[in-house]
C-alpha cells in the first residue's frame, strides 16, 4: 500500500549506456552505486566490500585503478562479484586500456587529462573493442588550466564547458556509450551546472555532491543537491559521496530516492518522533527493526508510531502497522485493518513475523 505522490515526476529521456549487464538512462530505473575504499590490488579486502556494497543496495560500483596491479587485480575480482564495475582512472592512459582489457564494464576518465590524441585514441579502441562505456567525470576541483583562466574560478559555465569539450573528443571518434558528471562540493554550483548541461546534451548524467562530508552533513548536503535535480527530472545514476563507509553512502543514496518514490527497495519505515504520548519506545524498535530487516529487497511498508494520535491514520497507508497504546497494549494494522493487539515486549517479533509473511506473498505474485 501507498499514498500517490503528489507530484508525478517527469524524468528527462536521454540516451540509454550499457554497464555490464546494467542499463543506465532512458526509461531505465536510476541506479545507486558507491566506491571501494581499499586497495584494488588487496583482491580479498575488496571483493569483500564489492560484495558488502551490492548487498547493501547498489547496482554498480567503482574502484581506483592507480596502477597496473590494480588493473591486473580486476581480473580475479570481477569474477567474484555480483554487479557492473567502473574503473577509476586519473592521467595514465595505459591503466584505461588494461582495465577495459581485463573487464571493466565503464571506465571514469576525462578525456582531456589522459594525454595527447594518440593516446586517446587508444583508450577509445581498447572501450569500443571491450563493449566498454565510459563516465566523462568533471569536478570543480580539477578544471582545465585555460577553462580556469577563462572564467576566474569554478562556476557552472566552466563545468559545462569542460564537460562538452571532453564529450566532443569522444564523439569525435565516434563513440557514444558514455555518461557523464559535472559534480562540485558546493550544491548550488552543482545543482546550476547539471541543470545547463541537461539542456544541452542527451547522454545519461551521473548527478553527485562531490566530497559532502561526514555521514550527517553529507547527506543533508546530497539530499537537497539530489532532490532539486531528481524532482526536475535530471539524473540517471547517482553516488552520494560521504566520508563514512561505502555501505552508508548506498543506503543514502536509496533512501533518497524512495522519499521521492522513485524507487521501491526493501522496507520503508515510517515512524514518529520522540515524545511523551508514546506508548512504547519507538526510537530503539526502530533501529533495531531497521537491522533486523536490512536484508529484504522485496518492498514492504511499515508504520510504527507511538500513539493514537497519526497512528491510525499512517497505518491506514501501509502494509503493515503498530501504533502505541496505553498499558502496554499496541494495535497491530495489516493493510490498513486492525488485527490484533500486541504487548509492548513482543513488537518486534510480532513485526519481523509479520514482514516476512507479507515478503512470501508479494513473491508469489
Amino acid at each position: 500500500m501507498s499514498i500517490r505522490p503528489f507530484r508525478d515526476i517527469k524524468r528527462k529521456k536521454t540516451n540509454v549506456v550499457n554497464v555490464g549487464n546494467l542499463k543506465i538512462g532512458g526509461n531505465n530505473p536510476i541506479s545507486v552505486q558507491s566506491m571501494t575504499n581499499t586497495l584494488t590490488k588487496n583482491i580479498k579486502a575488496t571483493i569483500k566490500q564489492i560484495n558488502k556494497i551490492s548487498k547493501a543496495g547498489a547496482d554498480l560500483v567503482r574502484v581506483s585503478c592507480p596502477d597496473q596491479e590494480s588493473t591486473e587485480a580486476l581480473k580475479k575480482i570481477i569474477p567474484s562479484i555480483d554487479i557492473p564495475i567502473v574503473a577509476d582512472i586519473h592521467f595514465h592512459y595505459k591503466r584505461a586500456i588494461e582495465a577495459a582489457k581485463n573487464g571493466a564494464n565503464c571506465l571514469r576518465i576525462n578525456p582531456g587529462n589522459i594525454g595527447d590524441e594518440k593516446k586517446i585514441k587508444e583508450v577509445i579502441k581498447a572501450a569500443k573493442d571491450n563493449n566498454c562505456s565510459i563516465r566523462v567525470g568533471v569536478n570543480a576541483g580539477s578544471l582545465e588550466k585555460d577553462i580556469l583562466e577563462k572564467f576566474k574560478e569554478p562556476c557552472p559555465e566552466a563545468l559545462v564547458e569542460s564537460a562538452i569539450r571532453n564529450i566532443n573528443i569522444l564523439e569525435n571518434e565516434n563513440f557514444f556509450n558514455l555518461k557523464v558528471s559535472v559534480k562540485s562540493s558546493d550544491v548550488f554550483l552543482s545543482i546550476a551546472a547539471y541543470r545547463q548541461l541537461s539542456k544541452k546534451i542527451n547522454y545519461p548524467l551521473h548527478i553527485g555532491i562531490t566530497e559532502a562530508g561526514s555521514f550527517l552533513p553529507g547527506t543533508i548536503k546530497s539530499s537537497i543537491g539530489f532532490g532539486a535535480l531528481l524532482l526536475d527530472g535530471i539524473g540517471d545514476t547517482l553516488r552520494v559521496s560521504l566520508s563514512d563507509d561505502p555501505v552508508e553512502e548506498v543506503k543514502v543514496g536509496n533512501e533518497i530516492l524512495k522519499s521521492l518514490g522513485l524507487r521501491n527497495r526493501g522496507v520503508k519505515i515510517i515512524s514518529c518522533p520522540s515524545c511523551a504520548r508514546q506508548g512504547f519506545k519507538v526510537i530503539d524498535t526502530v533501529k533495531i527493526l531497521e537491522k533486523k530487516l536490512s536484508h529484504i529487497k522485496t518492498p514492504v511498508t511499515l508504520s510504527i508510531i507511538g500513539c493514537v494520535v497519526n497512528g491510525p491514520g499512517e497505518a491506514a497507508y501501509t502494509d503493515i502497522g503498530i501504533t502505541g497504546g496505553g498499558k502496554g497494549n499496541n494495535m497491530l494494522y495489516l493493510s490498513g485493518l486492525q488485527t490484533e493487539k500486541v504487548p509492548t515486549e513482543n513488537i518486534i517479533e510480532k513485526v519481523v513475523e509479520e514482514v516476512q509473511k507479507k515478503v512470501s506473498e508479494l513473491e508469489k505474485k
